[in-house]
């Protein structure tokens, strides 16, 4: 079976970065199928990715960055049992880890800062086995390119992806997506 993030992103490979909920209503009329949501609280959560879900669209929730939620197991059998997003983000190799063995699907999310962040990074990621790895910041083409020869998850670049011409070199480097909170590209053709 193909992976679905992939089937998901196949027609437009550009990702909505949410960090103001208020952004949701423009994600709606654009051409994303995923959404990255980088905030939220418990208290809102669970309507947040009912009202994405309603659209249409596919919700990863950012597990490190919901205020108010334990980073433990149980927030992630939370997640799972009442919130139900599509899928979690997380820095975190044991929120990954637990997430996977739920069925989760998950994304880790490496910081490419220097060649010991890239090799922990890939031990991680060989550990894990997530669904799929966002790299940031998704600009450093020519590492995103060497981690494609590394790995065999599909990789999306984000974080200062901000101009049509980094999502083409994003993608030319082997990244099947760009997740990004610049709202002009939602729309792009």
């Amino acid at each position: 079976m193909e992976n679905f993030i992939i089937e998901r992103i196949k027609n437009f490979p550009i990702i909505a970065a949410i960090r103001n909920l208020e952004d949701l209503k423009d994600v709606y009329s654009s051409n994303c199928e995923v959404i990255f949501l980088l905030t939220s609280n418990i208290l809102i959560l669970k309507d947040a990715i009912d009202d994405i879900k309603s659209h249409e669209k596919t919700a990863f929730i950012h597990f490190d960055l919901v205020e108010g939620l334990g980073k433990d197991y149980k927030a992630v059998e939370y997640l799972k049992e009442v919130v139900k997003p599509d899928g979690i983000i997380s820095t975190r190799t044991n929120i990954l880890t637990y997430a996977k063995e739920l069925n989760i699907p998950c994304i880790e999310r490496i910081f490419l800062l220097d060649t010991q962040a890239l090799k922990t990074g890939l031990n991680s990621i060989k550990q894990i086995e997530p669904t799929a790895i966002e790299v940031m910041p998704g600009v450093a083409h020519d590492v995103t390119k060497k981690l494609t020869t590394e790995v065999y998850q599909p990789i999306i670049a984000g974080g200062l992806v901000k101009t049509k011409e980094d999502v083409i070199n994003a993608l030319s480097s082997g990244a099947v997506a760009v997740s990004t909170s610049e709202k002009s590209l939602w729309f792009i053709d």
